[in-house]
């Protein structure tokens, strides 16, 4: 699980989005404050509360002050910070509400923001050694978070870092990033690490000097750290050996005040409860022994045994048979039987625990080892509890957290029941967001793997709400023919339905990404929607374009990509016969274009070029036909000089070198020159590069150690969207002989994601990309047509899928239902699935 998603699933029970309603005054932090005054502007901005004396003009960046709260102290330090401000007219800004506090501060909130109650901006460096002076008297004793980004001032809740006041952007690594001045007028990447650094021109100003000096005073560690584990806001997890050598360790840290659950308890909270459950269940096999528990400086540290294995997730990932092209009954069967052994362990082990009283409390894929002999083992006993305690976790993992009407062992009980479904059709995460399709997931399960009889009636029961049972969601989707006319009208009633012409910020619910890179873009946003419904025949929405021109004029894109800001927004505006607002839009993202050096579609050069050479062509537009092709030299010249693979993957659509080969395989079409084609050929070489073979025959994009990528956005289907067309140009290209393994990394029968970039929809259009798709293609196409009926969710009316992790639905195009609702246009009636990677030369008949 991307643990991001998270923080943006408090405000919304349908859809991803950030806490900006106006909190009630119960939970708004600003309801006891004294008004600044007329004196004073106060604003919002997203989810802070921005106040900014008049006559003050700040500098656009310096060194900003952040002050740390907890949940029970941020009403009391807010109001000294608030007093102290307007008295000595001091530009800030604090968190709007306590549940967004809360969302910062919870176990997988993003480490950068984890702590900040309020930012103060001083004017210069003798205010800002005033301001340390005197507030960290007014605030002495109060506490807060450690702000990983920051250096602490003293021991009270103020810390420091250089950065950025006024919003400014740069490229770094293939992005857009907030962005300070460096002294000759270069905008560089304004570092929000989660550590404290300081640009190498500025000076540590004199106050400052006695903190910095602290910092390195700290106490000595006692273990050699050899690895990092995992990462939350309440702290890591690590592998250790102690100084003195012998065998390795596992160590916990956990954060004062960070990582807090819906109890109120922090991370050092619950290390002290697990040593305690450890503690009781010393002795049962498969559970970690603890060596001690420690402090080092502030941070609280637990060394517990060291379980070998792999978690169950990665387990499945690697066995799961249903992913694999190759699959048969077989190896469904033999799956099974390795699948029900790992269970049973840990419904035996689960019984152990019990029978010394306790609810393990956090059963859950991550948390169950799996050795090379699939002896299992459990870890992470923070959420455990005494099972006549009345207690219940805090925290829990989406699809098998028990719902409120579940206490005690039934606690586990409802887990178990969820691990049974899952190792076998790993869609629990969905069964939050609808839950009446628990019924039909089970029964494809039980068939699919000829699992004991009562087996899935078993887990359905557990599973199953108490009162009032969800009726079964069924859809179109679900009929033996659906009918794909009626599919795509529900569709589109689903997206529209969505809408939210109300908000300035977003017009379509999608992907957490819109609160990064905005809600207008083509990738998550709005223009996105709108033109996906425009191609796929669902019609043109007039208040909807007004709603993105005027969302466009008032907050102008601040990053110049295809998917993530003007050029994918210029695109659609020239679609929609807003020229002059594209050309509008495209100067004013003239400087950022120089700036970038990213070669992908999503955000770099590729997707700018190709957006250039598209109104080069449709327009006669020569100023934009010479920008296209200095594009192109410019990543030709790239191509020569691109860094090898590194450890993650980038290789695909989206961020690898298959978006330049097609600006260069469009530019052959548009101007004969045959060196075009060589260069599209060695781009998506560049990228074969990094792929590898899996063990069903296909050819996969690597992602680090163990995991292999077959998706469109990032990974194979990219690579092989763009090789269909490099081969009807180039047959004897050597990337040709690699589609029929990339062909082959398209065919599993099991997508997480049913989304166009990062799911089942890409692969059925990788597919179809073939000047004439074989048999095996068709087949597979129409099982992935079939199995959208897994995600397909009844929305007002319509239909609606989830977008990344199945927490929530989505409509935009690369996670979710425009996505959907385009790719079934594009295999149906020949549109084309993305601009400019044409349209499809056999449109599919289902069934055929």
């Amino acid at each position: 699980m991307d643990v991001r998603y998270e923080a943006f699933c408090f405000a919304d029970p349908l859809f991803f989005d950030e806490q900006r309603d106006d909190p009630g005054p119960a939970d708004d932090l600003a309801t006891d404050l004294p008004a600044p005054g007329p004196m004073w502007t106060v604003g919002t901005r997203g989810i802070w509360r921005v106040l900014h004396p008049r006559d003050r003009d700040l500098p656009e960046q310096g060194w900003k002050i952040h002050v740390s709260a907890g949940m029970d102290n941020a009403d009391r330090v807010l109001a000294r910070v608030h007093a102290y401000c307007l008295a000595h007219q001091v530009a800030y800004k604090h968190l709007r509400s306590r549940a967004i506090l809360l969302a910062r501060n919870s176990k997988y909130a993003s480490r950068a923001g984890s702590g900040k109650l309020i930012t103060i901006y001083p004017d210069d460096e003798q205010a800002l050694s005033r301001i340390l002076d005197e507030l960290s008297t007014t605030l002495a004793g109060e506490h807060g978070a450690y702000i990983l980004s920051d250096l602490r001032y003293r021991e009270g809740p103020l810390y420091l870092r250089y950065g950025g006041f006024a919003e400014q952007w740069t490229e770094h690594g293939g992005t857009r990033v907030l962005a300070i001045r460096r002294p000759d007028g270069t905008l560089v990447p304004d570092r929000r690490e989660p550590t404290f650094s300081v640009p190498d021109w500025v000076p540590i100003p004199e106050c400052l000097s006695e903190s910095l000096a602290a910092r390195g005073d700290g106490p000595r560690f006692p273990y050699r750290v050899t690895g990092s584990l995992h990462f939350s806001n309440g702290g890591g997890v690590y592998l250790a050996e102690s100084e003195a050598g012998g065998e390795p360790v596992v160590l916990k840290e956990a954060r004062p005040h960070a990582g807090i659950d819906r109890t109120g308890a922090d991370a050092v909270t619950r290390l002290r409860h697990e040593h305690e459950i450890l503690d009781r269940l010393a002795g049962i096999p498969g559970v970690p022994r603890v060596h001690e528990r420690f402090l080092v400086w502030e941070h609280h540290y637990l060394a517990m045994q060291y379980l070998p294995g792999r978690s169950l997730g990665s387990w499945l990932a690697r066995h799961y048979p249903l992913t694999h092209s190759s699959r048969t009954e077989a190896g469904l069967l033999a799956y099974r039987e390795r699948a029900l052994s790992v269970l049973a362990q840990v419904e035996a082990l689960l019984a152990e625990i019990h029978r010394r009283g306790i609810v393990f409390g956090d059963l859950h894929g991550q948390n169950i080892l799996v050795d090379d002999q699939d002896v299992v083992s459990l870890i992470d006993f923070e959420m455990a509890f005494d099972a006549g305690s009345g207690d219940r976790p805090g925290l829990g993992a989406p699809g098998f957290r028990a719902p409120a009407d579940r206490s005690g062992f039934e606690i586990d009980e409802h887990a178990l029941a969820a691990l049974r479904l899952w190792l076998f059709l790993p869609l629990v995460m969905l069964l939050e967001l609808a839950p009446g399709k628990l019924r039909g997931v089970a029964d494809f399960a039980g068939k699919r793997f000829h699992l004991p009889a009562g087996y899935t009636d078993g887990l359905v029961s557990v599973l199953s709400p108490r009162t009032d049972p969800p009726a079964t969601t069924r859809t179109e989707l679900d009929e033996d023919r659906p009918d794909w006319s009626l599919v795509r009208k529900q569709i589109a009633e689903g997206v529209l339905a969505s809408a939210t012409p109300d908000r300035a910020d977003r017009l379509f619910p999608g992907d957490i990404e819109q609160f990064r890179s905005g809600g207008a873009n083509f990738g998550v946003g709005a223009a996105g929607v709108l033109h996906s419904l425009h191609v796929a025949g669902a019609g043109r929405y007039p208040e909807h374009e007004q709603w993105l021109l005027t969302a466009v004029r008032r907050e102008p894109p601040t990053r110049p990509g295809f998917f993530d800001g003007s050029h994918g927004i210029a695109y659609v505006l020239e679609e929609f016969g807003y020229s002059e607002e594209a050309d509008r839009l495209l100067a004013a993202s003239q400087a950022l274009v120089e700036q970038t050096t990213d070669h992908g579609f999503e955000g770099g050069l590729a997707g700018i070029g190709l957006t250039r050479l598209h109104l080069a062509t449709g327009r006669g537009d020569n100023e934009s036909g010479r920008q296209a092709l200095d594009i192109a030299v410019r990543l030709a010249d790239a191509l020569e000089t691109a860094a090898p693979p590194g450890r993650f993957a980038r290789a695909g659509l989206l961020n690898g070198w298959s978006g330049p080969a097609l600006l260069f395989l469009r530019l052959y079409e548009r101007t004969g020159e045959t060196a075009w084609l060589a260069f599209a050929e060695q781009a998506l070489d560049r990228d074969l590069e990094e792929c590898v073979a899996a063990d069903d025959g296909s050819l996969q994009v690597r992602d680090g150690m163990r995991r292999m990528l077959p998706y469109a956005g990032i990974g194979s289907a990219g690579i092989l969207l763009v090789a269909e067309q490099l081969a009807r140009h180039r047959p004897q290209a050597r990337v040709c002989r690699s589609l029929p393994a990339l062909r082959e990394a398209c065919r599993g029968e099991f997508v997480i994601h049913p989304g166009l970039l990062y799911g089942r929809c890409g692969l059925a259009a990788a597919l179809a990309a073939a000047a004439e798709p074989d048999r095996r293609a068709r087949e597979a196409i129409d099982l992935h047509l079939a199995r959208l009926s897994w995600h397909a969710v009844p929305f007002r009316g319509g239909l609606a899928f989830p977008g990344n992790q199945l927490l929530r639905l989505s409509t935009d195009v690369s996670t979710g239902s425009a996505g959907v609702l385009r790719t079934l246009a594009a295999l149906l009636d020949g549109t084309e699935l993305l601009p400019f990677l044409g349209t499809v030369a056999s449109p599919h008949t289902p069934g055929r």
